[in-house]
């Protein structure tokens, strides 16, 4: 994992051990959003590092995995031994009970979805939340259940399939809770973390993005000193934050390459280098190798091949541009947190970081040594961080786009007519989402052109052409995602548009397919 942050900003630190939870990161992010900063480790953390890491509290996330299970995963028993508060959710309650003398067994009686907690007792975690006697919405996942408490704990709130549903040693101030309060299906799950990381464990709440940006700058300057630092910009908010960042940290010891692959949507290319090179005044290396792309990508339909060739050419594109700067001794990248995080992901869901990320490590030819500002960073933070740093809100509030771009939105063999027709489509949904005043209400809006040609009549002639279908999804963490709810006139005004404006699509469908939990990226 990475290096801590200086003590000031993060003294109150949190760690938080992953089972394997779809939703571990949004345990980080609800404490993040509380002013918390903290660190997701796997379980498999050594209790000698458990000890070095000091933390202010520990959590133990959920699992899908059972204790019941032969060789069911544990935590350090050194967690234990910490004297700092320890919070165990779902998986992580289980966890705790067994390791400290309880006993959970498998149930017929299973709780997925949503679920009524009872408060039968006063509780720390409650605090100014849940009064005695109340009656809560959880969300549960669960099919094993905890049968007899450890020595200590009592039970503070029950369920009908779950009767030790929230359960508390006030002595040792240790916390277990059946459901999930980290999504947003358990409405006050947020305030109940926060009962936990303040109350009960007495952080303060101080992380800022004011203050990290001092402090990261602060550390820029260490590292790399009077070295130069080359930054991959793709265009994107990561790149363009970390590229800013950098330049306020080290001026003109900064060179930026913008690698055009051919791929972007309508105008980005131009919007990149103007804001870039004229407004902030960053040198800037802009190489077109759209003709390389295109040729490279000629006649590949699967989807995965599509993105280790574009991965592959993007670093070989941009290695040879660094070559020709001289005298770099550092390559910056818009790393994140989630991407640190799945690299080593106990599902080993590290295959399905973004090519252009390395979070492994860099092609040795390459020789340079990283520089990730942004690496303890999640998504939302990110675009605190770019306000806090000055950029336009027409490059923080984008849409997520996909490091492969429209590659993955052609489903297929790309063509430069299919590029085309593509950029067309996809510029009149997004303009016809701005009109409506409902482009920050959705998490990601784009058009896909559809693998399949269909025929239709236009006026008196019969056409043959491509389908186009348009996706749009909000999200309140980019975890889970559901479909946007467009009335019809909304999307006939849309198809009507793409039909009458761009030649070579004769129809238009919405997708309203919702994002399961657990996913990265909605492409």
């Amino acid at each position: 994992m990475t290096a801590p942050l200086s003590t000031d900003l993060t003294a109150d630190r949190v760690l938080i051990l992953d089972f394997g939870s779809q939703v571990t990161q949004l345990i980080a992010r609800r404490l993040r959003e509380s002013g918390v900063y903290c660190e997701i480790h796997p379980f498999a953390m050594t209790g000698g590092k458990v000890k070095d890491f000091g933390a202010k509290a520990i959590i133990l996330s959920g699992s899908p995995a059972f204790i019941s299970q032969e060789n069911s995963p544990r935590a350090p028993q050194e967690v234990f031994e910490q004297g700092v508060p320890v919070l165990g959710i779902c998986y992580g309650q289980h966890v705790m009970c067994a390791q400290l003398g309880g006993e959970v067994t498998g149930s017929d009686h299973r709780e997925y979805g949503r679920a009524f907690v009872d408060i039968k007792e006063p509780c720390a975690l409650f605090e100014g939340l849940w009064e005695l006697g109340a009656r809560e919405q959880v969300w549960m996942s669960h099919g094993d259940r905890v049968t007899k408490l450890p020595e200590g704990f009592r039970v503070v709130g029950q369920s009908e399939g779950a009767p030790f549903a929230v359960i508390a040693d006030d002595t040792r101030h240790f916390y277990g809770v059946q459901f999930h309060p980290e999504v947003v299906h358990t409405p006050h799950g947020a305030q109940l973390l926060k009962n936990f990381t303040h109350h009960v464990a007495g952080c303060r709440g101080e992380w800022t993005m004011a203050a990290f940006r001092d402090e990261e700058i602060a550390r820029i300057r260490a590292k790399v000193g009077q070295g130069k630092v080359i930054c991959g910009l793709s265009g994107g908010v990561d790149s363009s934050v970390a590229a800013v960042l950098l330049h306020e940290a080290i001026g003109d010891q900064l060179t930026c390459i913008f690698v055009d692959t051919g791929l972007m949507r309508s105008g980005e290319a131009d919007q990149v280098v103007t804001l870039f090179r004229d407004h902030y005044n960053i040198p800037l290396i802009h190489r077109d190798a759209s003709d390389l792309f295109l040729g490279k990508l000629a006649g590949v339909t699967d989807p995965e091949q599509k993105r280790k060739i574009i991965g592959g050419l993007f670093i070989d594109v941009f290695d040879e541009e660094a070559h020709k700067i001289g005298g770099a001794e550092f390559l910056a990248q818009g790393t994140l947190y989630p991407d640190v995080i799945e690299s080593v992901s106990v599902s080993g869901a590290g295959m399905t970081i973004k090519s252009h990320h390395n979070v492994g490590g860099l092609p040795a030819r390459m020789k340079l040594k990283l520089v990730e500002p942004l690496r303890e960073l999640f998504k939302d933070e990110v675009r605190r961080l770019g306000r806090e740093l000055g950029l336009p809100e027409s490059f923080i509030g984008r849409h997520p786009f996909p490091g492969p771009g429209l590659a993955i939105r052609i489903p297929g063999d790309i063509t430069p007519e299919k590029l085309a027709i593509l950029r067309k489509a996809d510029t009149i949904y997004l303009e016809e989402i701005r009109n409506a005043g409902l482009y920050d209400a959705i998490w990601q809006a784009f058009a896909v052109l559809l693998p399949v040609r269909t025929v239709g009549v236009m006026g008196d002639e019969r056409t043959y052409d491509y389908a186009c279908a348009l996706r749009a999804v909000t999200s309140v963490d980019g975890m889970t995602a559901d479909y946007y709810p467009f009335d019809h006139e909304f999307l006939g005004r849309v198809a009507t548009r793409i039909i009458n404006e761009v030649r070579g699509i004769n129809r238009v469908t919405y997708d309203i397919t919702s994002k399961p939990p657990g996913t990265i990226e909605w492409e």
